[in-house]
């Protein structure tokens, strides 16, 4: 079948920044045309006049697992966030929790124009979450978190042999299925919770599946003097020394690094994925992007966790991570066009998947975001791209399409019944009295 996208302001992310008002001729799941006026008389049009039209967003950092935990894990440090909060949540999941938490984050990313995620899960039943993903229509990469070092809950502890065993039997059961929307990444969580020996082992490994390596490294400043009393070194140096090298190894934060740690980066091709609003939230600090941009480093973007957010928006880690460097760097820093690539071309980078999507141009996947456009709070403009980073929502997201299915009509899931998974979640969290939660 064949489907024309018909008058759409098209802003395509290619490498010459090129942005249209024309049409997209879709076959199948690729984009097989662009041009100010196709005709095609067999294909099924839909106007796109009123819309703007993007590359489907890319959030390279998400924990699926945790979006049942929203308002639930506030206002506290990254280390007793987790060992307080999170680490005793994620212990508690059953299939059926882990599942609804995975449908109730799934259907918000797409409903903000996501179409693509790299997700780091829990350390139990992750066919639940795998399931979703590719029930959904959603893009996703994801793996299970690994949690090996002694100090870790019991109710997330594994051996360092379990953890790898089981990484690599979902590797086995979900990589590269549905057509290869769906692939996997191995997630060991952070150098707190893994042994040097499930590190190392896991980095070969990656080496050998050619999958992301997943992880997250100076996030705070706590962590920081924690992993240099342990070893004697900084993150980035101890994690280079385990043989996490390489363009395929992707890690969260990076907000404490000191300057032959960028280099590590730099020289290793090491991706950054940035969370400007978890990183505030949590008082962890601010990335120094701008400096790993001018470094060549490629840095991408995303919402980490609903509890440390508390929402899954990618506009708005996108206005925050242009506005938090300014007062620094300057109010040329992070211009809207540098970060809306972040969103979209970059994160494919990050991925290893820019040959397919990130971007619309002939023959990649057509995975778009349709944001309606002449909304009271993002007109007028002069500049596309800070229309879009500076004044649109998630509420303009109105259609999104991946791998050439509509997945969103008129900004509801296609796949799911909103009404279910709200009434689903607040029988899971029955309201107190006096307005709290019984959950905790």
């Amino acid at each position: 079948m064949k489907q024309l996208i018909k008058n759409g302001l098209i802003v395509t992310c290619d490498a010459d920044g090129t942005v249209i008002r024309g049409d997209l001729l879709i076959e199948a799941d690729r984009i097989l045309a662009i041009g100010e006026a196709i005709s095609h008389d067999d294909a099924v049009v839909f106007d796109a006049t009123p819309y703007i039209v993007i590359p489907g967003l890319i959030q390279t950092h998400i924990h699926l697992c945790q979006t049942l935990f929203r308002n639930l894990a506030d206002d506290l440090p990254l280390l007793d966030w987790l060992q307080h909060r999170i680490w005793p949540f994620e212990g508690a999941h059953t299939p059926d929790t882990l599942r609804l938490s995975a449908q109730l984050g799934i259907c918000e990313l797409l409903m903000g124009g996501t179409t693509t995620i790299m997700d780091m899960g829990t350390v139990h039943n992750m066919d639940a979450v795998f399931e979703e993903i590719t029930y959904s229509g959603i893009r996703g990469f994801s793996g299970k978190a690994m949690m090996d070092e002694k100090n870790t809950p019991a109710e997330l502890h594994e051996t360092t042999g379990d953890a790898i065993d089981k990484s690599l039997a979902l590797l086995e059961r979900w990589h590269n299925t549905s057509d290869g929307r769906v692939r996997y990444a191995f997630a060991p969580r952070f150098l707190l919770s893994c042994t040097r020996e499930l590190l190392k082992e896991t980095a070969q490994l990656a080496d050998k599946y050619n999958v992301p390596f997943h992880t997250h490294a100076a996030e705070s400043e706590a962590e920081v003097r924690i992993i240099q009393d342990k070893y004697g070194e900084r993150s980035l140096n101890v994690l280079d020394s385990f043989g996490i090298t390489g363009p395929h190894n992707c890690i969260a934060h990076c907000i404490w690094l000191d300057h032959t740690e960028k280099e590590i980066l730099k020289q290793n091709q090491i991706k950054v994925l940035h969370c400007p609003s978890s990183n505030l939230k949590l008082g962890s600090g601010i990335a120094p992007v701008p400096e790993y941009l001018e470094m060549g480093i490629t840095v991408s973007l995303g919402a980490d966790g609903a509890p440390c957010n508390n929402n899954l928006d990618q506009f708005t880690e996108m206005r925050t991570a242009a506005l938090i460097q300014k007062p620094k760097y300057g109010p040329e820093a992070m211009d809207a066009e540098t970060v809306f690539r972040m969103a979209t071309i970059e994160g494919a980078r990050t991925l290893g998947i820019e040959d397919i999507t990130g971007s619309l141009e002939i023959g990649k996947k057509a995975d778009i975001t349709f944001i309606r456009n002449n909304r009271i709070p993002s007109i007028p403009f002069e500049n596309i791209y800070s229309k879009l980073v500076y004044s649109t929502n998630t509420a303009a997201v109105e259609q999104v399409m991946v791998d050439g299915e509509w997945v969103v009509k008129n900004h509801q899931p296609l796949r799911y019944h909103i009404g279910e998974i709200i009434e689903a979640v607040n029988q899971l969290h029955p309201k107190t009295p006096s307005g709290g939660t019984a959950y905790a």
